[in-house]
């Protein structure tokens, strides 16, 4: 044990010096967890697996802190003194300490970071979003509907025009919103640069058609950074302001291309797509991080909406607790979590200015959901905290982004488990799949919006609404099954 790591009951762990973390470790054979946090505290700080004679007195302030343990549900609370993170606001330097090594020592059979807490000093170091849910709103003159989306699918193997075509059928049907699915790149069948002139072209005839504006977001995660930027100067050079969103697969492409994104352009949605995050966040998984956590992270380095599950309505694994924690940790000014209180000012939470925020956000918050849509409805009523705050006291929020396996049967569901309609949603197949095509689709979307809104049930509903008839009689038979079963 390296008890120099030690500090059980230090309470300078909460002077704002420190980032904290909370861990779920277990340890392999007859080592003690004591001794297996101590090690981890090390690894992910100033230390190595021994006790090394060349530390310095500056250095040994560095080192990570144990400050509690919890035997009963091995938990390990670790505080890191965050000035010895890269001072230029860098996410990818945090993860290597605390989500790095350790993963690979040898004495730990499980280990999982579990939660993070940023202190308001810290925060000043970050970025966070810069264009939000609210710019998007403003752009789109949408305020009393979740932002309503599809995935074009089949997710590949369409060209340009064909995939152009089904973006047009879907903003046509009064959708808002297309993203490319997260491996559409520049294949052969569907050149890139060709791709975005047709649904340019796509755009422009479906908001002349229906005089409302439209959004689509391009996936320009590439082999490096100057193809990645050439595809997004490609896009600003063709695309309208607005009418676009910079969609990128965080965990693969890597935090540096995130950050590279949201720090050319702050202009622009960054759209962060999590593909590949189920190795770390599976709740079942022994080694990795919670979606909670990933979520922060993404906020922290500045994405205007990241994909946070479908609290397990629809055919992702996921934790519906953990999947709305998540989205509350993106979306609110003041968040708690299992473990800990986030508040995302850079001032204290304290203040009086910030205190009465919060309170006007958890106003909000408490509200029913179909109030708070009715209220954005008549009075198209931005969120909690005013854009003069958020442009220089708090990190600003980050949209959740909900896909996977949801469909117009499911959508009630999930609006009641979710608690909001500050969202994006982006169905593929629960919308492509309809019988009566794309635009058929959408529409029985916008059906089951409305009978949730008026809280009249599916069935009574969709009596004079055929869209919405057809899409219970097939979803019901086959796309909402396997959520039946799943739960």
């Amino acid at each position: 044990m390296q008890e120099q790591y030690l500090g059980l009951g230090d309470q300078s762990v909460h002077n704002g010096q420190y980032m904290l973390t909370v861990y779920k470790v277990v340890p392999y054979g007859e080592e003690t967890i004591e001794s297996a946090a101590t090690e981890l505290a090390a690894e992910s700080s100033s230390g190595s697996n021994l006790k090394v004679s060349t530390a310095t007195n500056y250095s040994m302030n560095l080192d990570a802190i144990v400050y509690d343990i919890d035997h009963d549900r091995n938990l390990v609370y670790i505080a890191y003194p965050w000035l010895m993170f890269d001072r230029g606001g860098n996410i990818q330097n945090i993860l290597t300490f605390v989500a790095g090594n350790i993963y690979g020592m040898g004495n730990l059979k499980e280990c999982k970071l579990l939660d993070v807490w940023f202190p308001p000093q810290m925060l000043v170091q970050y970025d966070g979003p810069s264009y939000t849910l609210d710019d998007m709103r403003k752009y789109l003159n949408v305020y009393d509907t979740p932002i309503l989306g599809t995935i074009i699918k089949p997710k590949i193997g369409l060209t340009s025009t064909e995939y152009a075509e089904l973006c047009y059928d879907f903003w046509v049907g009064g959708g808002h919103f297309v993203k490319n699915d997260e491996p559409q790149a520049d294949q052969q069948f569907a050149p890139f640069e060709k791709m975005v002139d047709s649904v340019r072209i796509a755009m422009d005839k479906a908001e002349r058609e229906t005089g409302h504006t439209k959004v689509h977001s391009f996936n320009v995660s590439a082999a490096d950074y100057d193809t990645m930027l050439r595809r997004t100067e490609y896009i600003r050079n063709v695309m309208k302001p607005g009418s676009y969103s910079y969609l990128i697969d965080g965990i693969t492409a890597g935090w540096m291309a995130v950050q590279t994104l949201r720090r050319h352009y702050p202009d622009v949605f960054i759209h962060f797509h999590r593909a590949g995050h189920g190795a770390f966040t599976r709740t079942e998984n022994p080694i990795g991080f919670s979606v909670p956590v990933l979520t922060k992270f993404a906020r922290l380095a500045g994405t205007s909406g990241v994909h946070t599950g479908t609290a397990g309505v629809g055919k992702m694994s996921g934790d519906g607790r953990e999947d709305i924690g998540a989205a509350k940790q993106a979306l609110k000014l003041q968040a708690k979590g299992d473990f800990f209180n986030q508040v995302w000012a850079e001032i204290p939470e304290r203040d009086p200015d910030m205190q009465e925020m919060m309170k006007r956000e958890e106003m909000f918050w408490g509200m029913p959901t179909r109030e708070l849509a009715r209220i954005r409805r008549e009075k198209k009523l931005q969120m909690e905290v005013t854009e003069e705050h958020t442009m220089w006291r708090v990190i600003k929020k980050t949209s959740p982004i909900v896909s996977g396996g949801l469909n117009p049967v499911l959508l009630p569901e999930f609006l009641d488990v979710f608690g909001s309609i500050d969202f994006i949603v982006t169905m593929g197949g629960g919308i492509h799949s309809h019988p009566q095509g794309t635009g058929a689709g959408i529409k029985a979307v916008f059906q089951a919006y409305e009978a949730w809104m008026a809280n009249i049930p599916l069935e009574e509903y969709s009596r004079d609404k055929e869209e919405l008839r057809v899409a219970m009689d097939f979803y019901n038979r086959y796309g909402t099954q396997a959520h039946r079963e799943k739960v």
